[in-house]
């Protein structure tokens, strides 16, 4: 029988939400309740969601980011392509549903603690020293999920938002080993701390090299504390994104799959 992970955190009020998007954060509410609800012995109940396409457990569209007004692709950004709908190219429904081989390089576990320390900078040796251990390798093409241990923080959001995070010089190695997606159990993938760096002239410097220059698809607040705690390094990778025309980014729930008929 198959090992199917879940590597989605779950969606509350109060779950960590980036800086940049609390101020639309998530809500649910019930709307319709059964108690509520008129009639026969039937009775119906329904809700709402509001919620940044940034909060929880999601991909990042190319239409994330932009480097001098300017998108992936070379693609200039203008009223005609950025409307108050949403955008014309790079929105989320171009990403195709994601169906690849995935490896979890646990860095936490390398180095012999549940969760690195804040604000560490992961270190294309540390990447390196977790293929050896881990027995993996960059699959060309495919999916690289990396483990800070901050995702088992989830229910700790002042915590968790002072996770590690993977720096430049191992974003770039990511790139030349030819990852198509990357992913992170933690809020930003790198560590944001507001600051330019050298390499691209500006702050966020992974997501301008991931996704404006290299059109690399990134996954942030993932929950890969299973596949740590079995030990479980290489994966069929599974990750679709709602189809919402014109979006920045979208709400995902990711699986690992393991042991599959053939």
């Amino acid at each position: 029988m198959p090992t199917i992970y879940d590597l989605e955190q779950p969606r509350t009020q109060g779950m960590p939400i980036h800086p940049s998007h609390r101020r639309v954060g998530f809500t649910y509410l019930l709307h319709r309740q059964h108690k509520n609800t008129p009639g026969d012995a039937r009775s119906g109940a329904s809700g709402t969601i509001i919620t940044s396409e940034h909060a929880g457990t999601h991909i990042d569209a190319l239409s994330h980011q932009a480097l001098d007004h300017t998108l992936n692709g070379g693609i200039r950004v203008t009223p005609e392509n950025e409307t108050p709908y949403g955008f014309t190219v790079h929105g989320i429904e171009e990403v195709a549903p994601i169906v690849t081989r995935g490896v979890m390089l646990d860095v936490a576990g390398s180095k012999g603690v549940n969760v690195l320390p804040e604000r560490y900078r992961i270190t294309i040796e540390d990447l390196e020293a977790c293929c050896r251990e881990q027995s993996v390798e960059v699959p060309e093409g495919g999916a690289v999920l990396v483990r800070t241990g901050y995702g088992g923080l989830w229910d700790r959001p002042t915590e968790y938002d002072r996770a590690a995070g993977v720096s430049v010089e191992a974003t770039e190695w990511l790139i030349a080993k030819k990852a198509s997606v990357v992913g992170a159990d933690n809020i930003s993938w790198e560590v944001d701390d507001g600051k330019t760096h050298p390499n691209t002239g500006t702050t966020l410097p992974c997501h301008v090299l991931l996704l404006v220059k290299n059109g690399v698809y990134i996954i942030e607040n993932m929950n890969l504390e299973r596949l740590a705690h079995e030990r479980t390094h290489a994966f069929l990778f599974i990750c679709s994104p709602l189809k919402i025309v014109g979006a920045t980014g979208s709400p995902v729930r990711p699986i690992a799959a393991t042991d599959l008929p053939l």
